[in-house]
């Protein structure tokens, strides 16, 4: 029995992304350690909720990376009925949780709480992946018809997500329709048709969409109003000093004295970079980008080994949901973008996001151990093996 179990590790390990497992997982590891000494002083343990999550995410994408990425795409139809179900639940039984300002929560047995949106990001990359696919099998990626039901495709959670009041998931949803259509090989005229939609909507948009808190957000960024500073942009300017504290160097782990005070709102979920900032400094803050990078090249490449426009889709798809968590959630750090409550990925403090960051590499792991060998005419024999070269 342990000799079959042995064995069964041994291949999983062959045939799977060991760079991709190590990279999250050393991710995951540093965002605990980091969410750890925030709570020094804190009554909340988030650190244990983190942990079960993480190990919990562990499972499911390891149970994912078995099963056929084809396969799973089958369902489809299952994928996007839960996703919608969990999403349209939100307006009947959704509450408001301690840090945020929308209704996008769902209370579970236990005192658990989930956040629907979460998971809706990940049916999103299969059914959008599937849709693409599709598409492009029946040479009608470039056609109008087939562009505008990507379109409603993705303006479906978009709408529905924008009147929970969480308008950071409606936007991750809107920039990864734009990034996996984009590489899936959508015309750029589409692209430039909709760009210019958009800016002719800026105004309705300023007036009529967004509400006053929204407002404010925004032109928080560009005044040097003292009570602004001291109100919307609060949490903002205090996470750029104790960003700009740490130095070179940092302060140490656990030594980080603003952290220690909790000086930074929030600074465990959207604003754990501010903790690496002041205890691991330049250094450290450093390293992180470099480590998203090489995520995020990583993903790239399972992309370009994928022999299926299915499996390029989906390993696009994850790519696109971590690239704007980041970009999104550094440029809120930073001050260059307004706090609309979006994750740093395996970092940031919260179960929802860090078990469905997992299924997503779960997908991609999923792809990458179960290539499709290219339908074309060659000169190799007929019993010639698809070789891979393991990374």
């Amino acid at each position: 029995m342990a000799e079959n179990i042995f064995l069964f590790i041994r291949d999983y390990f062959r045939k799977t992304d060991k760079l991709l497992w190590a990279l999250v997982f050393i991710a995951s590891l540093t965002g605990c350690c980091l969410i750890a000494s925030q709570q020094r002083f804190d009554t909340v343990d988030f650190l244990k909720t983190q942990i079960i999550a993480v190990i919990i995410g562990i499972l499911c994408a390891f149970i994912i990376s078995l099963i056929d990425y084809g396969t799973i795409a089958k369902f489809w139809y299952v994928t996007g009925g839960v996703g919608l179900l969990l999403t349209i639940l939100v307006f009947f039984i959704g509450i408001q949780i301690n840090g945020t300002d929308d209704t996008g929560w769902i209370r579970l047995p236990f005192g658990i709480t989930f956040q629907p949106s979460e998971l809706t990001k990940i049916c999103f990359i299969l059914t959008f992946s599937k849709h693409l696919a599709y598409l492009s099998e029946k040479n009608k990626l470039h056609s109008f018809w087939g562009v505008l039901t990507l379109l409603i495709h993705a303006a479906v959670p978009v709408v529905l997500i924008h009147f929970q009041g969480d308008d950071g998931a409606a936007l991750v949803f809107a920039l990864m329709f734009v990034v996996m259509t984009f590489a899936a090989g959508v015309q750029i005229r589409y692209f430039i048709i909709s760009l210019v939609a958009v800016a002719a909507a800026l105004p309705f948009v300023w007036t009529v969409v967004l509400n006053s808190e929204q407002k404010n957000r925004l032109t928080a960024l560009f005044t040097s109003d003292e009570s602004m500073f001291r109100t919307y942009g609060w949490q903002q300017y205090q996470g750029k000093v104790s960003i700009a504290s740490g130095g070179i160097f940092g302060k140490g782990l656990f030594n980080g004295p603003r952290v220690a005070r909790d000086i930074v709102p929030y600074q465990e979920n959207d604003f754990i970079f501010t903790v690496a900032g002041e205890e691991l400094g330049f250094i450290g803050c450093s390293a992180i980008l470099i480590l998203f990078f090489i995520i995020l090249f990583r993903l790239l490449k399972n992309s370009a080994l994928s022999q299926d426009a299915l499996g390029k889709n989906i390993c696009m798809g994850f790519f696109a949901l971590i690239g704007v968590h980041v970009l999104i959630n550094l440029g809120m750090v930073l001050g260059i973008l307004p706090v609309i409550g979006i994750t740093l990925p395996f970092f940031s403090s919260g179960g929802s996001s860090a078990v469905c960051s997992y299924l997503g590499v779960g997908l991609v792991q999923s792809v990458y151990m179960h290539p499709k060998v290219q339908k074309s005419f060659s000169l190799r024999a007929p019993n010639a093996k698809n070789n891979r070269i393991f990374v």
